[in-house]
Order: C-alpha cells, then sequence, then structure tokens
C-alpha cells in the first residue's frame, strides 16, 4: 500500500516540477498581454504656464493649462491586423487634448498607435498615425513590456514624429510601489504645426505661407512599475516657440507654451490603485505559480521517498512468507 502511494506522490511531484518552467516560459509569454478593448484616461496640468495668444500673437502668463489623454482601444481595427499579422495586436485610438484655464481649446492631437499585445512592440499597418500623418513608430510609446528592465529604451516622441532613447536613471519608491525611473529628453526640433488651430482661419497651410515654423523641446519624465511595465506618474518640462517669418514681425521667435506639466493627483492614485491590481496577475504567472508548483514538486518528491524508504524497513517478514508458510517435512 506504502508502496502505490508513493508512485502516485512520485508522479504529482514530477507533474508539479515540469509545471514550474512551463508555466513562467510557456504560459506567461503567451497569456499575459494588454486587452484590445482597453480604455485609459489621464489628466495633467501645468501651473502658471507660458501661453500664446493667438490674437495678438504675444506670449503671456495664464493660471492652468490642462491636458486630457485618452486611450481606447479599438477591436474591430485590432481584429482586422489580426488576420494579416499572425500575432496579438492591439489598436488605440489616441487624442491628447489641450486647453487653457477657461477651457478654450488650445489644441487637439489624435493617434492611432499599433502595437504586439504582448511585448508592446510596434506593429506597421495602415491607419498608424500622429494628427493625420502616417507615421512608422520605432521603439515603445505609452507603456514599457511586461517585466521592464534597467536599462535604456528607445522611446517615440509623437510631436516631433522621431524615437530617441528614454534612459533608466534609477530605482525608487512611488506610493508604495518599487519603480524604475526614466528620463528622455527632445532637444530644439522643427515640428508640424497641428492640424486643429485654436483659432478660425489660422491653419498649417497659412502659417507655413508666412515662412514662420515651429520648435519643440522637453524632458521627458516616467516612474514605471516593472511587473507590469505600466507608467505609474508622468511629467514633462516642455516648450513651443514659433519662429522666424513675417508672421512675428521683427521678433526672431515667440513663446507658444512653456510649462511643467504634471499628472493631476486623482489620477495618480486611481493609476497606482489599478498598477497594484494588474501586478497580482503578472507576479502569479511569473513567480507565485511556478515557485508555488516548484515548491510543492519538492514535497511530494521527499513525501514519496519517504513512503518508500518506509516500504522497505528491514526485519519485516516479505509478503510470499505470510502468505506460503513453509511445508513440515515428511518421515519417509
Amino acid at each position: 500500500m506504502r508502496r502505490k502511494a508513493s508512485l502516485v506522490l512520485l508522479a504529482f511531484a514530477v507533474f508539479c516540477t515540469a509545471m514550474s518552467p512551463l508555466m513562467r516560459w510557456y504560459a506567461f509569454p503567451r497569456l499575459a498581454k494588454i486587452p484590445p478593448s482597453q480604455y485609459q484616461e489621464a489628466v495633467l496640468e501645468a501651473h502658471d504656464p507660458t501661453l500664446i495668444d493667438y490674437g495678438s500673437m504675444k506670449a503671456k502668463k495664464i493660471d492652468k493649462v490642462t491636458i486630457v489623454q485618452t486611450l481606447k482601444g479599438n477591436v474591430e481595427a485590432s481584429e482586422k491586423i489580426e488576420k494579416t499579422a499572425d500575432r496579438d495586436v492591439v489598436v488605440w485610438d489616441a487624442l491628447s487634448y489641450v486647453q487653457d484655464a477657461d477651457g478654450k481649446m488650445v489644441s487637439k492631437i489624435p493617434e492611432r498607435y499599433i502595437f504586439d499585445a504582448h511585448s508592446q512592440e510596434p506593429v506597421h499597418a495602415t491607419g498608424e498615425s500622429v494628427d493625420g500623418d502616417a507615421v512608422k513608430r520605432e521603439g515603445i510609446e505609452f507603456k514599457w513590456p511586461f517585466l521592464t528592465e534597467k536599462r535604456d529604451y528607445e522611446y517615440f516622441d509623437a510631436q516631433a514624429r522621431i524615437t530617441r532613447p528614454i534612459h533608466y536613471k534609477g530605482t525608487q519608491n512611488f506610493r508604495g510601489l518599487k519603480v524604475y525611473y526614466f528620463e528622455q529628453t527632445i532637444p530644439w526640433t522643427k515640428v508640424p504645426f497641428p492640424k486643429t488651430m485654436p483659432v478660425k482661419g489660422i491653419t498649417p497651410e497659412s502659417l507655413a505661407k508666412t515662412g514662420t515654423t515651429r520648435w519643440y523641446t522637453t524632458v521627458r519624465k516616467f516612474w514605471v512599475e516593472p511587473t507590469t511595465g505600466a507608467p505609474v506618474y508622468g511629467e514633462e518640462i516642455q516648450n513651443n516657440e514659433l519662429r522666424g517669418g513675417t508672421l512675428l514681425g521683427d521678433r526672431d521667435k515667440v513663446t507658444v507654451f512653456s510649462g511643467h506639466v504634471k499628472m493631476r493627483e486623482d489620477y495618480i492614485k486611481d493609476t497606482v490603485d489599478l498598477v497594484k491590481s494588474q501586478r497580482v496577475l503578472v507576479l502569479l504567472l511569473t513567480a507565485y505559480l511556478p515557485w508555488g508548483f516548484l515548491g510543492l514538486g519538492i514535497l511530494l518528491l521527499a513525501l514519496s521517498l519517504w513512503l518508500e524508504a518506509r516500504s522497505r524497513r528491514p526485519g519485516d517478514p516479505t509478503p510470499t512468507a505470510e502468505r506460503d508458510p513453509a511445508p513440515e517435512p515428511v518421515n519417509a
């Protein structure tokens, strides 16, 4: 009986031990992915920024600028791309909507971001765009990969339409989470005018005819939870200028926007809570289940060997001796 139990335990030990690496290296890369229907919203604010008044073409200080960023999963578009891409694809229709303290629109920039649901690598397909212009992204945007590493990544800047390194600067603690701090600097770069301008009659085409150009620089900062690869907080120190052309008269340049943009407090709390819940799901596949299966396998193996040893104790009568006693000698 003990020997049968030992063999059963040994079989379970082998199964559990085999499941440990399978869960981490086979199941996790296939099960951990961004859902195609995900919707996210974040609100960022810049207090006391400088903003251009297009009526007078002069820059002035205002109380506040608010930026509302939305990411909406486009399930229909992702399913269409998956038919030819042969992998799980997510399509995010993003919008960055900027308004002043009075609620008036300053600018709005739509984007379509297409990427691999598992690795977050960009997928190049029809529709990939920024503000209606077709782009071919290289590097990540909005989100880091699952199990983010302590290294630099390539990050796409939507305003400049370029990819530049975003540097790992160290590990910090943010609201009870261990996070990796990343920073990227985009030097002064000539960028397109937004397709939608805040003043009726002013268009990118009419501005281009004056010879005036738009320039942009920013220092981008992200605090990323490494298990999920999700940013829990972000800031930008951004500057925009108009340079040259007849529009500015005798001036060389005019500030379009200058300010320190930070995520609003209520959205920080919501983001941290969401990331904490998602982190548990990722850890379940990468740590809890693999180590749990391995520990259970070792325990079952030890119990199996113990039962086997007990079933072979010296001095115990053999089963044959118990069933078939030796016959008595017969006298001739």
